[in-house]
């Protein structure tokens, strides 16, 4: 079967959850015996043709220059690509900029889509760009041949609000062979001596809300906090917390032995996300054996159940960092159940396989 995957800035991951699915899916499905092919933006670091066994192709992409209009003119370069392909499947990843042209997709392929979050609840967005991304979430639903909901939560939504049965297929990861805690030199940090947060630096991941606790908190353990601050939002919370000096901003770190080491040797593990599926960043915190304290929603509590602490606010959130040291037990055996379910229900061989054979079935339906 040839594949196409897209809707991602592409593989290696360079960016975030939905380029790293990429990357593990797409890799994976070629060991398997597909022919996969997936779509990079052309200012992607990496230039071959080839990733691994997948074939990339590299599309024009005016993001960096007409900011975020330019994700669609990404997208619809990628869309009328694969009119050329001849895919039999096409598997694209999210809707936010591709809704409006998925009348132009192959008629012959097979359009999976995996529908991501509810991204019109996203904050970062204005009532009129919300209102667009309800109507391009309708219209994904309406011209896909099928869905795929990373969590059980954005399933029970799609099931609910649209006539279909989304199929749920979360994200993976893979437990590190080994940690080491020396290399944690390199970013002047001391095991078990910070704390941690890995996000986008957006509104709807809590960051803010984080970064205020743990100034209440008054707490002597700094906060690492880890993604790309070179942007709007960014460069307000270094302003707004410039004189809280227990709070570091060390930038992305896509390196993967670093990350792991950097997750598993953090006191407490931050996990502000609120309206999206299935994080791929917190199954990672879950695979390093983190000590996770989550924002309450159904997403997050669909994926770590009793094993986490849950915040709503600022205020209750710093009381918990005040009292993180008296719960030591509780936070122990939450981070080995964690581990186990990484083992079971979040493995690549087990996630990865049955998205595979639901694939060959639903390409045989068409």
């Amino acid at each position: 079967m040839r594949i196409a995957i897209l809707g991602t800035r592409g593989i290696p991951n360079h960016y975030g959850g939905f380029e790293q699915y990429a990357e593990l899916l797409s890799v994976y499905l070629v060991q398997q015996g597909f022919d996969v092919t997936v779509y990079n933006s052309h200012n992607h670091p990496y230039q071959e043709k080839t990733y691994k066994g997948v074939k990339i192709r590299h599309i024009f992409d005016p993001e960096k220059k007409l900011g975020t209009i330019g994700q669609f003119f990404y997208d619809l370069g990628c869309i009328l690509d694969t009119r050329k392909q001849k895919f039999d499947t096409v598997y694209q990843l999210g809707y936010t900029s591709s809704a409006i042209f998925n009348f132009l997709f192959p008629s012959r392929s097979l359009i999976v889509t995996n529908m991501d979050g509810m991204e019109w609840k996203r904050s970062k967005y204005n009532k009129y760009v919300q209102r667009f991304l309800k109507y391009s979430e309708r219209i994904a639903v309406k011209r896909s041949d099928f869905l795929v909901a990373d969590s059980l939560g954005i399933k029970e939504y799609l099931d609910a609000k649209y006539p279909v049965d989304a199929f749920f297929s979360a994200y993976t990861a893979e437990l590190p062979a080994a940690y080491t805690a020396a290399s944690l030199q390199a970013f002047d940090l001391q095991a078990g001596a910070y704390d941690l947060l890995i996000a986008r630096l957006e509104p709807e991941n809590n960051v803010d809300t984080i970064m205020e606790a743990h100034s209440l908190a008054r707490t002597a353990i700094p906060l690492i906090v880890v993604g790309n601050h070179q942007t709007k939002y960014g460069a307000y919370l270094k302003e707004k917390y410039r004189d809280v000096t227990s709070i570091r901003f060390i930038g992305a770190v896509y390196d993967k032995a670093s990350i792991d080491n950097i997750r598993h040797f953090s006191r407490i593990y931050f996990h502000g996300h609120s309206v999206g599926g299935t994080n791929p960043s917190l199954l990672e915190a879950m695979a390093c054996s983190c000590n996770i304290v989550a924002h309450n929603n159904i997403f997050n509590k669909s994926v770590l159940g009793a094993d986490a602490w849950y915040f709503n606010d600022a205020a209750g959130l710093s009381d918990m960092i005040i009292l993180f040291q008296q719960q030591a037990d509780f936070f122990r055996q939450s981070a080995q159940n964690n581990v186990k379910k990484i083992k079971s229900i979040y493995s690549e061989e087990y996630i990865f396989k049955s998205l595979k054979e639901k694939l060959i079935e639903w390409r045989n339906r068409k």
